[in-house]
């Protein structure tokens, strides 16, 4: 069989055959990640790139609608450093061949190469031996064999040989690679990608790649993975419209904020990626430059110890709303799913590009109110698909779901992912009872309890969890829709404060009200004196949004009927002071 062009409808089979490869060799992928950071997830964000693709593009008769469907799909769903890479050189293919029906091996020799120009000028600073260099050198044998014939089939199949044999040069050119014994992750998922297209091509069908088949050098797992101390914690992307910036007057605006940048497509879509330690600002910068959409940061430092550092056999899991301090979280590794926050059409992700700090302060200052919106499913299943690499038992505790979707998406999983033993909580709970549902569960993690064991021992300590919420005004659940604007106006008229709690379903109810702070505090304290009498408590925790000396009052009060310190007093989440707003303080109690 010969191929003397490539029409829309055989450019989307071969880059669906492409796809479909990477996201069977992604495992392995993330196995040998090693650069820029050990964070293993080259192979879950190479597959997510690809997945956008396939979900989102069009296929049409002619060449370049179908090839600018489908740069557009992998530059919005791109993800990670060698995602977004490769998603640029689609865009740079996609824009040298947007006029053609169809496609010559002559002109799509030339094409590669051109667009190759546009993944270099995207990297602030591109490092050879990694994916780049294996694009480059494809590129060239397309060149090359260009010459000598007019067939597509022989064309990739020759220049495919060229771009393994770049593969297995890479521990060569890059020296973190050598030391690990591997070839770069990003590389070798260019090479499955291709080699998906030939076998399609050859055999009509996806054949199942086999882990090491590109790599003369075997992956040894008994190589000690290092994060680097002086690596930057969290990878950061988003999508930037409306941009009055080139891509390199950008790369230059934003690098000092960290390093590992690239920022794909054109000033009218920009995805951007770097690798920085204060997600909060920049951010806060790139929503000065245009309009920003699709915010994703990974944690690394995380994801490196996930991998490589495992405390424990069972993943836990929660999301944003679950007020914990980060030292605790760190300690038994929990992994958080943040919540979407907008100020009008600028979005942040809970805790990661808006701290609490910032976030009252908007609160205050901000004429527009800030809605919260769940996480999306895709977020979900990047994470998912991330542990079950890693471990065999999941255990998530969420929001109540009488207060979020977060749980029904989430509870998904458990049939996604069926070699995995997942099992998903509703907590009933929120913010700072959510948080101890959560602690306690870490902590039975520790002490060794069994997955059987903790699936009967987590629905009894949700049972066993109480919040009382002291609440200052009504203004900021009027604002947010929680409540209407004539109640709010009759409880300002005359200054009532509610006490919020939540039933045993989960849903906001109140809990009695004052007409005071001070009759406020005084009624919790008898609430909770009254649930401690004769009961032993196994511990009780403290939350405010920026309250921080009212906090200290309860957490003192409480030290005295309690017979113990709070285990912890921290800001209340973003998300959460959405609805209750400034000055809201908040007790979660869990009997022993």
């Amino acid at each position: 069989m010969k191929i003397k062009y490539l029409d829309g409808y055989r450019l989307y089979n071969a880059i669906k055959a492409g796809s479909e490869a990477v996201i069977e060799n992604q495992d392995y992928l993330n196995k040998i990640n090693v650069f820029p950071v050990p964070d293993a997830d080259t192979g879950t964000n190479m597959a997510s790139t690809m997945r956008s693709i396939l979900e989102t593009s069009n296929v049409y008769t002619s060449f370049n609608k179908t090839i600018l469907s489908v740069a557009d799909s992998a530059l919005i769903g791109a993800r990670g450093n060698s995602g977004i890479i490769f998603a640029q050189f689609i865009h740079g293919l996609s824009q040298e061949l947007k006029n053609q029906q169809k496609v010559t091996t002559e002109t799509f020799a030339r094409s590669v190469n051109n667009a190759i120009k546009y993944v270099y000028n995207s990297i602030l600073d591109p490092v050879e031996g990694t994916i780049i260099t294996v694009m480059k050198d494809w590129a060239k044998a397309i060149q090359t064999n260009s010459k000598k014939t007019k067939d597509f089939v022989s064309l990739l199949s020759n220049a495919l040989k060229d771009a393994k044999l770049s593969l297995q040069n890479t521990p060569k050119q890059l020296q973190v690679l050598a030391d690990a014994g591997v070839v770069d992750a990003g590389a070798n998922g260019f090479v499955d990608f291709l080699e998906g297209i030939s076998n399609f091509i050859h055999q009509g069908k996806l054949r199942r790649i086999q882990q090491n088949e590109y790599n003369t050098i075997a992956v040894d797992h008994n190589i000690e993975y290092v994060f680097d101390p002086d690596s930057l914690r969290y990878c950061s992307e988003a999508i930037i419209t409306n941009s009055q910036l080139d891509l390199k007057t950008l790369q230059q605006e934003l690098k000092q904020f960290g390093n590992s940048m690239i920022a794909a497509g054109s000033p009218e879509k920009i995805h951007l990626h770097i690798h920085t330690n204060h997600p909060d600002q920049l951010f806060h910068r790139v929503s000065e430059i245009g309009s920003i959409s699709k915010i994703k940061v990974d944690d690394m430092l995380m994801q490196y110890r996930v991998s490589h550092e495992r405390k424990y056999p069972i993943a836990l899991i929660t999301d944003s709303a679950c007020d914990l301090p980060q030292n605790m979280i760190e300690k038994y590794q929990i992994l958080q799913i943040p919540f979407n926050i907008n100020f009008g059409d600028t979005p942040y992700l809970d805790k990661l590009t808006i701290n609490a700090d910032r976030f009252y302060k908007k609160l205050q200052t901000d004429a527009i109110h800030p809605k919260s919106s769940q996480p999306s499913l895709k977020t979900v299943q990047n994470l998912y698909s991330f542990l079950s690499a890693h471990y065999k038992k999941i255990m998530a505790i969420h929001i109540s779901d009488k207060l979020s979707g977060l749980y029904k998406i989430s509870k998904q999983m458990e049939k996604n992912f069926q070699e995995n033993e997942i099992t998903v909580f509703n907590s009933k709970q929120l913010t700072v009872s959510e948080g101890l549902v959560v602690l306690r569960t870490a902590m039975a993690i520790e002490a060794g309890m069994t997955f059987e064991d903790l699936n009967t021992k987590v629905a009894d300590w949700i049972e066993k969890t109480d919040i009382f919420v002291d609440v200052d005004t009504l203004k900021y659940m009027v604002r947010g829709g929680r409540v209407s604007p004539l109640k709010g106006m009759i409880a300002t008229a005359l200054n009532l404060k509610p006490i919020v709690t939540l039933d045993e379903d989960g849903k906001a109810t109140a809990a009695g009200k004052s007409f005071s702070r001070r009759g406020n505090m005084k009624k919790i304290l008898e609430l909770l004196n009254k649930k401690t009498e004769n009961r032993k408590i196994w511990n009780y925790a403290i939350v405010h949004a920026d309250a921080e000396s009212r906090a200290q009052i309860y957490a003192e009060k409480l030290t005295k009927i309690i017979g113990k310190e709070p285990a912890y007093i921290m800001e209340l989440s973003p998300v959460v002071g959405v609805h209750n707003g400034i000055g809201a303080v908040g007790i979660g109690i869990m009997e022993e």
